[in-house]
């Protein structure tokens, strides 16, 4: 029978993959000699000066000059300004405390199962903690607004019928037309709401609980993905980075955090497929990634956009094989949606239209062309600057690199890829600190590669501006 490893892995690597997982301290990939000149050093430096920078500008240039870039109070994200503490502070700080002193250390010693059990865990209590500084009202609140999913997804009496006139809502002068984020969405996320609602998860407390669980599965399915794909030890190397961080601010409370986690699940199971041991199990992983990349789809109009990561995947994996079956899969799933009546490729149009008669026209683009990285240096944490451009650093002397290190790069870089590529669209104007969350872990895979003695002061900085912005801003997502 084939062997199930990669196929760039060495044969010892792949008689070791049944044996039972040694806790060790993982290497520190392109850093094994202690040089004292560690590669990607000034590109670290450079990348976080950049990400600073553009925080710090994007403030501070439409509060000096009274440019209004049409964003609620508090630009180049959708907040205000608003001091507090909460019943969450003090445990996120004891988390965050945690986390800085044992995090790195569970991570490079523990067996991979039980490590992926304490992201988990860990993930949930952090994104808890954060959203707790305003109380069970920072968990149950977001959902119920108007331009949420509850309060649609209670109302739907049927399903098949609210598919048959989804599309003719979405326009601004319609009579009846959808909230904000109905319009401004397939018909899946609405899906995964009204389902919530069907099985008695049907208030704005209960339906933030749930989208704060699926979306703490995010890094476990990026360390799966990292593992599967032979780089086990930037998958540890990267896992405190991965779980502790500001993107839970909006991970916990916005379904964008869901979007996120469905988007991990489905290219970790390209992943499978694309390392897969037989021709029935890749066939199996195959299809199920494209089931689930297919719903992706239908969650987020800007979800295509995984395309570059599952390429990405699939170049990795040295293999094309998994394509087709995705394909089909994931074909399947929009076909579906428009039998049921939404077609995917009519409906976009009308979005368009609506995205370009509202809000989007006065947001200006000179300033949002660069002020969405300043939004998402928030949401990721500043750190991302440094872990990208370690990345990019890296590209030089590419075809030098172990396979485990060629990994991480990729996926760092697919995950710049596909904001890059997201920008320049025209489509994300603000409000990217949540909506490019699902692609945020893929640039965090770069933590990875930075330098040994970044690591501990790195995660100080993603912990304390994490706890900071929440308890200064309140986002309202």
């Amino acid at each position: 029978m084939p062997d199930a490893t990669p196929a760039h892995e060495p044969a010892s690597a792949a008689a070791r993959a049944h044996e039972p997982a040694v806790p060790r301290v993982p290497r520190v990939p392109g850093h094994e000699a202690p040089t004292g000149h560690a590669p990607g050093r000034v590109a670290a430096w450079v990348g976080l000066a950049v990400a600073l920078v553009l925080i710090a500008a994007a403030m501070i240039i439409p509060a000096a000059t009274g440019w209004n870039v049409r964003v609620r109070w508090f630009p180049p994200l959708h907040a205000e300004w608003m001091p507090r503490l909460g019943p969450g502070t003090i445990a996120a700080v004891v988390l965050g405390g945690l986390a800085v002193a044992y995090a790195a250390r569970i991570a490079g010693r523990a067996r991979y199962g039980w490590l992926l059990l304490w992201v988990y865990l860990a993930a949930s209590a952090w994104l808890l903690s954060l959203a707790l500084v305003d109380g069970l009202d920072g968990i149950g609140v977001i959902l119920d607004t108007q331009y949420e999913y509850m309060n649609t997804a209670r109302a739907v009496t049927d399903f098949g019928a609210t598919l048959q006139e989804y599309i003719s809502r979405i326009p601004l002068d319609s009579v009846d037309n959808w909230p904000v984020h109905i319009a401004g969405h397939p018909p899946g996320a609405l899906l995964f709401f009204y389902v919530l609602v069907q099985v008695g998860l049907d208030t704005g407390l209960a339906a933030g609980f749930a989208v704060l669980f699926v979306a703490a599965t995010t890094p476990v399915a990026v360390l799966l993905t990292l593992r599967r794909l032979g780089a086990e030890d930037s998958a540890r190397l990267a896992a405190p980075f991965l779980v502790f961080g500001p993107a839970a601010i909006w991970m916990a409370v916005s379904g964008d955090g869901m979007f996120a986690a469905v988007a991990a699940w489905g290219i970790c199971a390209l992943a499978y497929s694309a390392t897969a041991a037989s021709r029935g199990a890749m066939i199996a992983w195959s299809a199920a990634s494209g089931l689930i990349l297919g719903y992706c789809v239908m969650l987020s109009y800007g979800l295509p956009l995984l395309g570059v990561l599952a390429v990405t995947v699939l170049v990795i994996g040295r293999t094309w094989k998994p394509l087709p079956g995705a394909i089909v899969a994931a074909l399947a799933v929009v076909l579906a949606f428009a039998v049921a009546g939404f077609a995917w490729w009519e409906a976009y149009p009308v979005l368009v239209e609506r995205y370009w008669a509202g809000i989007a026209t006065r947001r200006p683009i000179e300033y949002w062309i660069w002020g969405n990285f300043a939004a998402l240096a928030f949401s990721a944490g500043p750190l991302v600057g440094a872990a990208v451009a370690v990345a990019i650093a890296r590209v030089r002397g590419f075809r030098t690199l172990t396979p485990a290190l060629a990994t991480t790069v990729l996926l760092a870089l697919a995950g710049l890829a596909m904001v890059v590529l997201a920008d320049l669209s025209g489509m994300s104007k603000a409000e990217v600190e949540r909506i490019w969350l699902p692609f945020v872990p893929w640039m965090l895979v770069g933590t990875a590669l930075l330098p040994p003695a970044w690591r501990r002061p790195g995660l100080v900085l993603q912990v304390v501006f994490a706890i900071v912005v929440q308890h200064l801003l309140f986002t309202g997502w």
